[in-house]
């Protein structure tokens, strides 16, 4: 059965291996048979996402109209694709070698974005409580679209993809996030591979955790 969260602001639900839920509540968390035990994550992932609050909404993710904060035309913002010596941000991996989705940040100031070779790392990085640089745009691929085994190009905004959560299909991490642009097509996924499907605000930073033993690249 194919399970959609539509979180809330009152209950989120973590749907990790162990499949924990989350209630923000009362800030508590349970597990199946576990006693309920308080929970931070609601604080951290306000505190992740402070740099996308920061900006004007026309300078978020590229904008709808109007201009962002250099004075420059928030339209022209926009993914751009990887080539085969495009390198991962945070571990130096090819993104051009490994499967699964990729993503890409772009920061205010920069000439251009930051690569990541999963999804889940992207995530690790914007849900930091030290992440405090403004966020021009992000971007995740759509796997409707793109080769799992080799993906290029079909970028969609991060914020309003759908994800997937554990399914049996690996990225370069191990378990990833896969990324569609729309929800039909993430049902489809989820029904045909398992997993759960969440919209970008119910990714928790304890679900894209990168120290734990699992989420660890499997050709290093």
């Amino acid at each position: 059965m194919i399970r959609t969260c539509t979180c809330g602001a009152r209950r989120r639900f973590r749907f990790a291996l162990g499949h924990t839920a989350t209630d923000d509540a009362t800030g508590a968390r349970s597990t199946a048979g576990a006693d309920i035990v308080p929970t931070s994550s609601a604080r951290r992932r306000l505190l992740g996402l402070a740099a996308w609050s920061a900006l004007p909404a026309s300078a978020v993710l590229g904008g709808l109209s109007g201009c962002d904060r250099t004075g420059n035309d928030a339209s022209k913002t926009a993914a751009v694709d990887f080539g085969p010596s495009t390198a991962c941000e945070l571990d130096g991996m090819l993104l051009a070698e490994y499967p699964g989705p990729k993503a890409q940040i772009l920061f205010a100031g920069a000439s251009g974005p930051e690569f990541f070779c999963d999804t889940v790392e992207m995530f690790n990085t914007l849900l930091r409580p030290e992440q405090v640089r403004a966020v021009k745009g992000a971007w995740v691929q759509d796997m409707a679209q793109a080769d799992w085994e080799l993906p290029r190009g079909h970028w969609t905004d991060a914020r309003s993809a759908f994800y997937v959560r554990g399914s049996r299909r690996h990225g370069s991490m191990g378990p990833t996030l896969a990324s569609f642009a729309q929800q039909a097509d993430a049902e489809r996924f989820a029904a045909q591979h398992g997993g759960i499907v969440l919209r970008y605000a119910d990714v928790t930073p304890e679900m894209v955790d990168l120290s734990g033993g699992a989420k660890v690249d499997q050709r290093m």
